[in-house]
């Protein structure tokens, strides 16, 4: 009982916050837009650096966003406007994510920059509401508010730059705000963070992502009912159910939601992971492109899922004590890794036999993830009823 009283309550996902991420849904169609244009047999450099930056800046936005609401969110008037105004700027923002992006600089960064103003200017109004109740938190809303007037005024300052150099600068705002964070983040654990609704709201951004590869396999299952689009269609239709179910495996069974964290260091394995399931969409799009060169598209198709599954396996770091990775199984993933890389270079010139051996790489890591996990359970704590 007594245990039961002292547990904190976890933070519910709001409604809002759903409707907020529909946005981002479209803005992850747009970036991995950007890196379907080939040349010469696969991606050019240009658009995919473009791809690796609107993606940073997206979720950035989306994790400054997320860290207010997570610490300070009442479901206050405000907040709302604050919010519905954001999602039509992010439309801007997305309409802006073009390989010709030079076309649509000034559309794109006016709309990021006032974004961040308003971001501002909700820690704004929470300071002048918190100030006396709680004076302790008002170097924290302080601090976070002038760092994004910060990062704002690097986005539109790059506008007069870019006008009169051709130089760039807008994604500057981006490294600063990362370097703002990592320079805080012993301060940051001064102020509660809800860490499980932290997770919750990740893994619903990681799940609108499993959406866009869905997309993606959906062409496999153009053309007929034939032998070769049946087994095709199979295979795609396996390696993201394989995808999705290591990745809720570790959510539900891995993951300690129940950590004071400030989730800074969660948020960035994601950036990789997340980056890493767009890239391996994309990569089952080319398997099945006649015109995508063989050894790229492989090359392509194994780096991503090696980055996946690195990052993902990273996260042990925030596993229940007992169920972080001992150096054996570190080995054995290392191995299957290593064998996939080779099986794939033998093989480059078949899609039918590289996306087979995709598949049993993908099972055999859940495997062994399912194996350490019921071997190494999660120790008992008491609950409610004790």
């Amino acid at each position: 009982m007594i245990i039961s009283f002292l547990k904190k309550e976890e933070k519910k996902v709001e409604y809002i916050e759903l409707i907020y991420d529909l946005i981002f849904v479209y803005i992850i169609g747009r970036n991995n837009s950007l890196i379907h244009t080939t040349d010469g047999g696969f991606i050019p450099l240009a658009p995919y650096l473009t791809y690796l930056l609107t993606t940073l800046a997206a979720l950035h936005i989306w994790y400054l966003t997320t860290l207010f609401i997570n610490r300070y969110g009442s479901k206050s008037v405000s907040e709302y406007v604050g919010i519905f105004i954001n999602m039509y700027l992010l439309y801007y923002m997305a309409d802006g994510t073009r390989v010709a992006w030079q076309d649509y600089y000034y559309q794109y960064n006016i709309a990021w920059g006032l974004i961040l103003v308003n971001l501002a200017a909700q820690y704004l109004l929470k300071l002048r509401q918190m100030k006396n109740q709680v004076p302790w938190q008002a170097p924290h809303l302080r601090y976070h508010m002038w760092v994004l007037l910060a990062e704002a005024a690097i986005v539109f300052v790059s506008l007069p730059v870019y006008a009169f150099t051709g130089i760039p600068l807008s994604p500057l705002a981006i490294f600063f705000g990362i370097a703002a964070a990592v320079l805080r983040r012993e301060k940051n654990r001064l102020v509660s963070l809800d860490f499980a609704h932290l997770t919750e709201r990740v893994m619903l951004y990681v799940v609108f992502t499993f959406g866009e590869m869905i997309i993606s396999v959906a062409g496999y299952f153009e053309g007929g009912a034939t032998l070769s689009g049946v087994y095709f269609s199979l295979m795609g239709f396996l390696i993201v159910a394989g995808l999705f179910l290591i990745y809720g495996y570790f959510y539900d069974h891995i993951i300690d939601r129940e950590q004071e964290m400030t989730g800074s260091t969660y948020m960035l394995l994601h950036i990789f992971l997340l980056m890493a399931m767009n890239n391996i969409a994309v990569a089952l799009e080319f398997m099945r492109e006649l015109h995508v060169d063989a050894v790229p598209k492989n090359i392509f198709l194994v780096v991503s899922f090696l980055v996946f599954y690195a990052f993902l396996f990273s996260l042990q770091r925030y596993a229940y004590g007992c169920k972080r990775l001992s150096g054996v199984y570190w080995g054995i993933l290392g191995a299957l890794s290593l064998a996939f890389a080779g099986a794939i270079a033998l093989c480059y010139h078949s899609g039918a036999v590289s996306i087979a051996v995709t598949v049993v790489y993908i099972y055999a890591m859940f495997g062994v993830c399912v194996v350490f996990s019921r071997r190494h359970r999660r120790q008992n704590v008491p609950d409610a009823e004790a």
